[in-house]
C-alpha cells in the first residue's frame, strides 16, 4: 500500500508540474500575439506623392483600432477556453485521485458523464441534410433563391439596405460582429486540427513545422440564413505565399456550427473564358480592354476572352483594340467571332460558349460595361463547380456620375468611382446577366432561349432553370464587380413587359434616392437660397 501510494504522490506531483508549464505557455503566447507588430519596410497604403486628408488617417487609425480590438477579443476568447479546460482538467485530475483512492478500499465506481442525446444529434443533423448545402433545391421562380451576404475581417458586404444601412459597411450589432468572429475562430480549428476524415493532407511551414491558419488568412466568407433550418457559412482562406486556397462549410443549426466540408481547392490551372457579345459601342469597348489588360494579362494571366461581334459597322474598329491590346503584351489568346445579323445576347453568347474547342472551361459571361477585379475572377475560380454549382454574383451599378460628381468641375477617373456608397451606387439584385458556369452546365440545361428578342429577359430565363434544376445557385453581392454607367435608350420594339424592365433599370440606374430627391426639389432649394442671401443682404444694410 505505502508503495501505491508513493507512486500515486509522484505522478500527482508532474501532472501539476505539467499544469504549471502549460499555463506559462498560454501566458507567453498571449504576450507574444498581443506585442505590436514592426515592419521596417511599411508604408501607409496609396501611391507616393498622394494627398490624404486628416479624416483619411483618422479613418484609417479607427481601422486599425478596430482590428486590434477584434484580435484582442478574440485573444480574451481563446484564453477563456484554455483556462477552462485546465480547470476541467484539474477536475479531472482530482476525481482520477479519488478513484484511484475509492479503487484501494475495495468500492466500485461508474462514471456518470452524460452523453449527448442521439435524438438530439439525429435532428442537428437532419437540419443540414433539409437546406441547401449539399445539393440545390428546385424553387420555383427567381424570387426563391436565399441570396447569401459576404464579408471580410472588417466589412459586411450586404443587399437589403433599406434607406439607413449601406451596401458596404462595418458590422454594427455586437451579436452580428461576435458571430463573424466567432465564425472564422470555428473556421480555422477546422483546418488547423482536422478530424481524420477530412480531404487534407498536413502541411508544413518553411522549416517543417505545421502550417498554422490564423484569422490574416482569411480572405472572404457568405453567410446566408434559412429561417426553419439554420445559417450556412462558406469561408476562404489562403496563406500569402501559398497558391491553394482552403474551403471550410460550417451550418449552425439554430445551435453549436456544425463542420460540413473542409477542403483544399487548388485554381492555378484554372482558365476562365470571358465571353463578350457586343454591337458597336466601340468606345466602351476599348475602356473594358483597358481594365482587360490590366486585370487579365498582367495580373491573372489565365483568361482568355471570347468577343461575339454583331452586325459590320464598328467590327474594324474592335479589330483594332484588339490587335493594338494584345500585340503590345503579347497575349494571343482570344477569340473573335463576327455574326452578321441583329444583336441578340443570348445568342451571342451561345455561339460563344460553342465555339471554345478544347474540352471543359469555366465561362464568364460579363457585358462591355462592367468593371472587375483579379480578385473578382478567383471568387469565379471557387464559386462554380462543374456538376455541383454555378455562380451568381450581384453586381455594384454605380449611379450617373455627371449627378454623383455634380459638385465638382469634372467626374474623377473610373477608377475612383469604384466605391461602395449609397450616393454612389446600388447593389443591382434584379439582374442576373453576369454569372460564372461551367461549360459542360451550360450545354445540359440548354443555354439561353432563343425565343427572347432584344434588351433583357435572356438571362432571367436562364437563371430560372437552373433554379428548376439540381445544382447549387451561389447569389451574393462581390466587392470587385461593378456596372459602369451608360445612357439607356428603351427602344419601341420591346415587348410591354421587356419595355417595362428597361424603364425600371434606366430609373434605377440614374441616381441615388437622395440626389433624385435634390433634383426634384431643385426649384424649392435655389428659391430658399435666394431668400436666406436676401435676408442676410437685409441685415447687413440695416
Amino acid at each position: 500500500m505505502s508503495r501505491r501510494g508513493s507512486v500515486l504522490h509522484i505522478r500527482t506531483h508532474w501532472l501539476l508540474l505539467g499544469l504549471a508549464l502549460l499555463c506559462s505557455l498560454v501566458l507567453f503566447m498571449y504576450l507574444l500575439e498581443c506585442a505590436p507588430q514592426t515592419d521596417g519596410n511599411a508604408s501607409l497604403p496609396g501611391v507616393v506623392g498622394e494627398n490624404y486628408g486628416k479624416e483619411y488617417y483618422q479613418a484609417l487609425l479607427q481601422e486599425q483600432e478596430e482590428h486590434y480590438q477584434t484580435r484582442a477579443t478574440s485573444l480574451k476568447r481563446q484564453i477563456a477556453q484554455l483556462k477552462q479546460e485546465l480547470q476541467e482538467m484539474s477536475e479531472k485530475m482530482k476525481s482520477l485521485q479519488e478513484r484511484k483512492n475509492i479503487g484501494a478500499n475495495g468500492i466500485g465506481y461508474q462514471g456518470n458523464k452524460e452523453q449527448p442525446s442521439s435524438d438530439l444529434l439525429e435532428f442537428l443533423h437532419s437540419q443540414i441534410d433539409k437546406a441547401e448545402v449539399s445539393t440545390g433545391a428546385k424553387l420555383p421562380s427567381e424570387y426563391g433563391v436565399i441570396p447569401f451576404e459576404s464579408f471580410t475581417l472588417m466589412k459586411v458586404f450586404q443587399l437589403e439596405m433599406g434607406l439607413t444601412r449601406h451596401p458596404e459597411e462595418k458590422p454594427v450589432r455586437k451579436d452580428k460582429r461576435d458571430e463573424l468572429v466567432e465564425v472564422i475562430e470555428a473556421g480555422l480549428e477546422v483546418i488547423n486540427n482536422p478530424d481524420e476524415d477530412d480531404e487534407q493532407e498536413d502541411e508544413e511551414g518553411p522549416l517543417g513545422e505545421k502550417l498554422i491558419f490564423n484569422e490574416n488568412d482569411f480572405i472572404e466568407g457568405y453567410y446566408r440564413t434559412e429561417r426553419d433550418k439554420g445559417t450556412q457559412y462558406e469561408l476562404f482562406f489562403k496563406k500569402a505565399d501559398l497558391m491553394e486556397y482552403r474551403h471550410v462549410t460550417l451550418f449552425r443549426p439554430f445551435g453549436p456550427l456544425m463542420k460540413v466540408k473542409n477542403e483544399m481547392i487548388d485554381i492555378t490551372r484554372s482558365i476562365i473564358n470571358i465571353i463578350v457579345p457586343l454591337a458597336e459601342r466601340t468606345e466602351a469597348f476599348a475602356q473594358f480592354m483597358q481594365n482587360f489588360r490590366d486585370v487579365c494579362i498582367h495580373q491573372d494571366k489565365r483568361i482568355h476572352l471570347t468577343v461575339v461581334y454583331f452586325g459590320k459597322e464598328g467590327l474594324s474598329k474592335v479589330k483594332s483594340i484588339l490587335e493594338s491590346v494584345t500585340s503590345e503584351s503579347n497575349f494571343h489568346n482570344y477569340t473573335l467571332v463576327s455574326l452578321n445579323e441583329e444583336f441578340n445576347r443570348g445568342r451571342g453568347l451561345n455561339v460563344g460558349a460553342r465555339a471554345w474547342d478544347k474540352g471543359e472551361v469555366l465561362m464568364f459571361f460579363c457585358d462591355v460595361d462592367i468593371f472587375f477585379s483579379a480578385e473578382f475572377l478567383n471568387s469565379c475560380r471557387l464559386n462554380a463547380e462543374p456538376g455541383k454549382k454555378v455562380f451568381y454574383p450581384v453586381v455594384f451599378s454605380l449611379y450617373n456620375p455627371a449627378i454623383v460628381y455634380a459638385n465638382q468641375d469634372a467626374p474623377p477617373p473610373v477608377e475612383q468611382q469604384l466605391v461602395h456608397k449609397k450616393d454612389s451606387g446600388f447593389w443591382r439584385d434584379f439582374g442576373f446577366g453576369m454569372t460564372c458556369q461551367y461549360r459542360s452546365d451550360f450545354l445540359t440545361i440548354g443555354g439561353f432561349d432563343m425565343e427572347v428578342k432584344g434588351w433583357g429577359g435572356e438571362d432571367v430565363h436562364l437563371y430560372r432553370k437552373y433554379l428548376h434544376g439540381d445544382l447549387i445557385v451561389i447569389r451574393t453581392p462581390v466587392p470587385g464587380l461593378f456596372h459602369l454607367w451608360h445612357e439607356k435608350h428603351c427602344a419601341d420594339e420591346l415587348t410591354p413587359e421587356q419595355y417595362r424592365m428597361c424603364i425600371q433599370s434606366k430609373a434605377m440606374n440614374e441616381a441615388s434616392h437622395s440626389h433624385l430627391g435634390m433634383m426634384v426639389f431643385r426649384e424649392e432649394i435655389e428659391m430658399h437660397l435666394h431668400k436666406q442671401a436676401y435676408r442676410t443682404n437685409s441685415e447687413a444694410v440695416g
